[in-house]
């Protein structure tokens, strides 16, 4: 079993109030806990937030929450302080970020049973293979929307050797695509996670804005899962452009809970 974190941070300065902003007609936080909510072999969800307003909203839909400082400077680093706060025994936590309004729960269970199957993983995160089409309408959306969507390139062994916010990497010929599309879901054990928090924000890190780059510049490995969406479309929501982009996607593909 695992349990699922969800960061809820409410002074985005691309997004204030974001966690409460309606997405198809559900609060967005409400939508990611539902999600996290039908997670099999989840054995508790906790919404972690510095922030009164998300807190009482939060808890007016049965939420379970928990306070943090302001001093987290990312989900990941929030994660850990709500590990310590909500006394989290499960050895594997999930960082399933606030704004994550897509993520399918067998994609998360899918993280899970990687995890309790091999030992061995420190840290996981998900990617999808983009084919030819999807590539195409990945690389316009981010035409118009620099900050979102991320690549990852990962070794023989599915162990991370990079992300970015570009898209890495470069197809040279035509046809032969091997573009994954990262996914912004974190499985940690409770070490690995205890580690990272005390290292430094690293440079890449600084430079792409990507939390998890800080593992790969200090030598920690983070496993890349690839997994089937389903024919679902991923989507996240960075800004106040990307709310009208996931509600179509609700429109055409119904719910997920």
């Amino acid at each position: 079993m695992a349990a699922i974190v969800i960061p809820a941070r409410y002074g985005s300065t691309r997004f204030p109030g974001k966690p409460m902003h309606p997405i198809s007609g559900i609060p967005m936080l409400e939508r990611v806990c539902r999600i996290a909510r039908a997670v099999r072999n989840c054995s508790r969800v906790v919404v972690a937030t510095e922030s009164d307003p998300v807190a009482d909203f939060a808890r007016t839909f049965g939420a379970e929450v928990v306070m943090t400082s302001d001093r987290p400077r990312n989900g990941t680093e929030r994660v850990f302080e709500a590990v310590s706060a909500a006394d989290i025994r499960d050895d594997i936590v999930v960082n399933l970020q606030g704004d994550a309004v897509l993520s399918p729960p067998w994609v998360l269970e899918a993280m899970i049973e990687e995890m309790v199957r091999d030992s061995h993983i420190q840290a996981i995160t998900p990617a999808v293979r983009l084919d030819e089409t999807a590539l195409a309408s990945f690389a316009a959306h981010k035409a118009n929307n620099k900050s979102s969507g991320t690549t990852v390139v990962f070794d023989a062994n599915s162990n991370a050797l990079y992300f970015s916010k570009q898209i890495l990497p470069f197809v040279r010929t035509p046809g032969f695509t091997h573009v994954y599309r990262h996914i912004g879901l974190y499985g940690y054990r409770q070490k690995p996670l205890a580690d990272y928090c005390r290292l430094a924000p690293s440079p890449l890190e600084q430079t792409e804005g990507l939390e998890q780059l800080r593992l790969l510049e200090n030598g920690m490995k983070m496993r890349v899962l690839e997994v089937d969406y389903r024919g679902r479309t991923h989507a996240s929501i960075d800004t106040y452009d990307d709310v009208k982009f996931a509600e179509d996607i609700i429109a055409r593909e119904g719910e997920l809970f």
